[in-house]
């Protein structure tokens, strides 16, 4: 098919995050302004510098049948439950190539996956490895490579809804999510696909992972108050939260949603792309690279700025990277930043690395479905260097008329920069 530019919209949402094991419960918990962090439990975690994380509100088994779980990493477990509810969101009710009486079918070379991860299947890999030396050889999981593989949450996500148009796994850090999303407006703009299921997930608490960050001085140690840790924009933040778990949307061009009846949340006007090429692991302090990535989205869509009322934020609760971002904003946007609710959601969700742009991407489509910006909490003593709109503490009505837009950052470690913008239809 010949490359077209096509208009991309939302029509199915799913997430299994630590505030809740779907969309609703996520979204509920946003709206509350309740933390998802909370102590690590056992003994692996005792003498960590950090002991603690945001973690799931539901385990994944408790929701995948045991003989399935046991074959995928828990990044890919956090996948599939949240592809299913965006998938069945979206008005599907089985794999693409079945026929339907309700009509919601689709032929499965016009169906694609993008599913990322920062780190895929460390979990695996670094449990395996303990069997290796403890139990020996012989006791090492079969299922280990496709576990430990960082496509391997996308491809068993193909493997459900049976996607035969691409399946593809993104990996830029804490940026990947979002770059996931991207991606897939591009699949169904260029033709090559109808329908995309894209998103992010992560599943990375464990103690190697959590060592590591603590040592580059990158985590909150706020051992003793795991609620209050994560802050964003706060004199006193220190670090952000490790979190797990996964957001998910089905993305399709705007006729084939038509077609069939579907329900609308939002458009996705597109994405904006830059690399910093500062630093491996630090932000470049002025904003640079995040100021062309939102001057490329503002490029890329005519979006006007004067019609964006709501941001959610990478904000992570670093002292470097919070204050970089919003000199970013300003740059760019000038004035009309005054106007444009901030919210940063891992104040409550933590941060899930390759998995944040996909929850954030759920909780920006459902600011603008619903017309108001979920809380940023924890915010006691608001940075001097703080310039823009912050929406602390509880919840903010956006606009009840007219077109909404809004915007969705993502960044990563390497200098990875994602801006996505939003539309109400």
């Amino acid at each position: 098919m010949s490359p077209t530019n096509r208009t991309v919209v939302v029509t199915g949402i799913g997430a299994t995050t630590p505030l809740g094991g779907d969309s609703a419960s996520t979204w509920e918990g946003l709206l509350a302004g309740r933390s998802g962090v909370s102590p690590l439990e056992g003994e692996r975690f005792a003498e960590l510098p950090v002991r603690i994380a945001a973690q799931a509100a539901v385990d994944p088994s408790e929701v995948l049948p045991r003989p399935l779980a046991r074959k995928l990493d828990r990044s890919a477990q956090f996948a599939l439950i949240a592809a299913r509810e965006a998938w069945a969101d979206a008005g599907y009710t089985d794999p693409a190539g079945t026929e339907t009486t309700t009509g919601a079918s689709i032929v499965p070379e016009r169906l694609g996956t993008v599913i990322a991860s920062g780190i895929g299947g460390v979990t695996t890999l670094l449990d395996q490895y303990d069997v290796l030396k403890e139990k020996g050889v012989r006791r090492v999981s079969p299922h280990t490579v496709p576990m430990l593989m960082p496509n391997g949450p996308s491809a068993n996500v193909g493997l459900e809804v049976n996607a035969r148009a691409g399946v593809h796994t993104p990996v830029s850090a804490c940026a990947s999510g979002a770059e996931a999303i991207g991606y897939a407006v591009e699949m169904i703009r260029t033709g090559r696909a109808d329908v995309v299921v894209a998103g992010g997930t992560e599943a990375a608490i464990h103690p190697l992972p959590i060592a590591a960050f603590a040592n580059m001085m990158a985590m909150s140690k706020n051992n003793e108050n795991p609620t209050s840790a994560s802050r964003p924009y706060d004199k006193a933040r220190d670090g952000f939260v490790l979190g797990e778990g996964a957001g998910v949307v089905v993305l399709e061009s705007a006729e084939h949603a038509a077609a069939r009846g579907a329900r609308v949340y939002c458009e996705v006007l597109g994405q904006g792309l830059s690399a910093d090429s500062h630093h491996i692991a630090q932000p470049e302090p002025t904003g640079r690279g995040v100021a062309a990535a939102l001057q490329n989205l503002l490029d890329n869509t005519g979006l006007d700025p004067a019609e964006l009322v709501h941001l959610n934020a990478h904000a992570t609760s670093t002292p470097q990277g919070d204050t970089a971002e919003l000199k970013a904003l300003r740059k760019v946007l000038g004035d009309d930043l005054d106007h444009i609710a901030i919210s940063a959601t891992k104040s409550m969700t933590g941060h899930l690395l390759g998995g944040a742009g996909g929850i954030e991407t759920v909780a920006t489509v459902l600011a603008l479905y619903h017309r108001i910006a979920p809380p940023t909490i924890n915010i006691d003593d608001l940075d001097d260097d703080i310039d823009a709109d912050i929406v602390v503490g509880e919840p903010r009505k956006l606009p009840v008329e007219g077109p909404l837009s809004a915007i969705n950052n993502s960044f990563g470690f390497g200098g990875h920069n994602v801006s996505l913008a939003f539309r109400t239809v």
